[in-house]
Order: structure tokens, then C-alpha cells, then sequence
């Protein structure tokens, strides 16, 4: 249930993402939001009085920064420069299936056989769709490559934030992971700012976008995701996330004006159905005790 709240606030991030650009360079739509998230966590962690963490625990903080303040928020701002909030989604859904390999590999996680075959399904139907859909879109190599590299990156700030909450809460990993990153992005953000980073007028859509992304898929929706994922692990916990595709498209529609065919209808059967089956074969795993 925690992994699909963080879903479905995650489902939003494109289309926010979108509006946000129509008045923000891509990089200071990332290093915005993060601030955003970062003075929030810090005015928390202050509040909470939460001590600073242990000097081990930096290094993977670090990591999980890495990708999730960095990687995904560019490197998918400057792909939805090139191609549309749905063409986006529906590439970005081999995140599962890359999170559950990143999981295996480096938090050493055991899933079944049939877990792989429901995840592999589900990736092929929605690489099949995009690839379909991609032409009428207007995708084009450079977006889709962006876009590879911002799922590699968020894939793997997931799996270190997931084993992470190992030792900590999972809203105290994403709280220090935005807070680390301050000394980084306000300069950056200060910097872009002056130098043409903010294209005038800046609209009412752009500062929605911005500010709902620094709140929720920066920071907020990482509190319910990181809690699924230490329940369920980052590998069997990760495939709810092919639930986003077909939200993103809804959004998409409804936000963005753009259309969707019978084809996307029928590829979120196939991921729902997907979906549920990975869930029902994944073996139970030790919950991570929360603050």
C-alpha cells in the first residue's frame, strides 16, 4: 500500500515536469525542486531533532543523491524538451525491471523465476507500445537515450535508498539526501538564475509544476515509497511501479491535452495484470522498523 501511494504521487512528475519547463531551464527545474525539498527537510529534520547521521552512512546518502536530485530530474527534463510527457512514460516503465536487476545485483535480493517472467512480460508490452508509439509522438534517439540514462539513475537511488532504510526511517533518507545536496544546487540554482535560466513570462503552470515537484515527487512521495520498499524490498516492492506508466498517461491527458488510443488502454490491462502477478509470487520480507 506504501509503494502505491509513492506511485501514484510519482505518476504526476512528467506532466509537472512539463509545466515546469514552460518557464524554468531543465537543469534549474531540477536543482529548484530539490532546494525546495531541501529547505522543507531541513526545517523537519530540525523540528524532529534528528541527529546528523553516522559517518558511514554519507557515502550511500550520497549515492542515493546521486540519482535522485541529479540524474532522473535532468536528464528526463531535458528528454521532455525533445518528446511528450506519454512518450516519456511509457519508455521510463522498464524502471522495474531495471530497479529489480540493480537490486539483485547490489542489495543482493532473491526473487523468483516467476517473478522475473511477470516483470519481463510486463516490460516487453510496454516496450512494444512505445516503440509503436513512438513515431506519432515524435521520439526521437537522443530523448529515448535521455531518458534510458534517467531510469538507470533513478533505478539506483532507489535500491540505495531502500537499503538505507535498513538503519534509518525511510522520510529521515530522503530528508538528508535533499539536505546534502543544498551546497550543490542553491549555488547552481543562484548561478542559472542570473544567467537566462527563467524565460519570462513565467507562467502560473510553471511554478505549479515546480512547486508540486519539489513537494511531492522530490520529496514527500519518497516517505510512502521508501516504507513500500522496505517492506516488500526494492526488487519485489519496485514492480508496483509499472502501475505509473498508465497513470502518467491519464495525467497526461487530462493535464497536458495529449491523446490516448486503444492501444495504450490495452497495454495497461497487460501491465496491470502483470503487475498483480509479480505481487502475488514475491516471497515476504522483514519490515524495516519505522520512528
Amino acid at each position: 500500500m506504501f509503494a502505491l501511494i509513492g506511485v501514484v504521487a510519482f505518476s504526476f512528475s512528467l506532466p509537472f515536469t512539463v509545466w515546469a519547463l514552460e518557464s524554468f531551464d531543465p537543469v534549474l527545474t531540477a536543482t529548484l525542486r530539490a532546494v525546495l525539498a531541501g529547505v522543507v527537510a531541513g526545517v523537519i529534520l530540525i523540528i524532529r531533532r534528528v541527529p546528523w547521521p553516522q559517518r558511514t552512512l554519507i557515502r550511500p546518502l550520497i549515492y542515493t543523491m546521486a540519482g535522485a536530485v541529479f540524474g532522473w530530474p535532468i536528464l528526463i527534463a531535458l528528454a521532455l524538451q525533445r518528446t511528450t510527457s506519454a512518450h516519456a512514460a511509457v519508455i521510463a516503465a522498464v524502471m522495474p525491471l531495471v530497479t529489480a536487476v540493480i537490486a539483485v545485483l547490489r542489495a543482493r535480493e532473491y526473487v523468483s523465476r516467476q517473478f522475473w517472467l511477470a516483470t519481463t512480460l510486463g516490460t516487453a508490452a510496454l516496450v512494444v507500445f512505445a516503440l509503436l508509439r513512438g513515431g506519432s509522438e515524435g521520439g526521437n534517439l537522443v530523448a529515448d537515450l535521455l531518458i534510458a540514462g534517467a531510469v538507470v539513475s533513478s533505478s539506483w537511488c532507489y535500491v540505495e535508498g531502500a537499503v538505507l532504510t535498513r538503519v534509518m526511517p525511510g522520510w529521515q533518507v530522503i530528508s538528508w539526501v535533499v539536505v546534502l545536496a543544498l551546497p550543490a544546487t542553491v549555488p547552481v540554482s543562484v548561478v542559472l538564475i542570473l544567467f537566462g535560466g527563467v524565460s519570462t513570462p513565467i507562467t502560473t503552470n510553471a511554478v505549479i509544476g515546480l512547486v508540486l515537484l519539489g513537494l511531492s515527487s522530490m520529496y514527500f512521495a519518497f516517505f510512502f515509497w521508501y516504507r513500500g520498499l522496505a517492506q516488500a524490498g526494492a526488487a519485489r516492492g519496485g514492480q508496483v511501479q509499472q502501475l505509473q506508466a498508465p497513470l502518467t498517461l491519464i495525467w497526461s491527458v487530462w493535464l497536458l491535452n495529449e491523446s490516448v488510443t486503444w492501444a495504450t488502454v490495452m497495454t495497461a490491462g497487460i501491465v496491470l495484470a502483470c503487475v498483480a502477478w509479480a505481487v502475488r509470487v514475491r516471497t515476504p520480507t522483514v519490515v524495516t522498523p519505522e520512528e
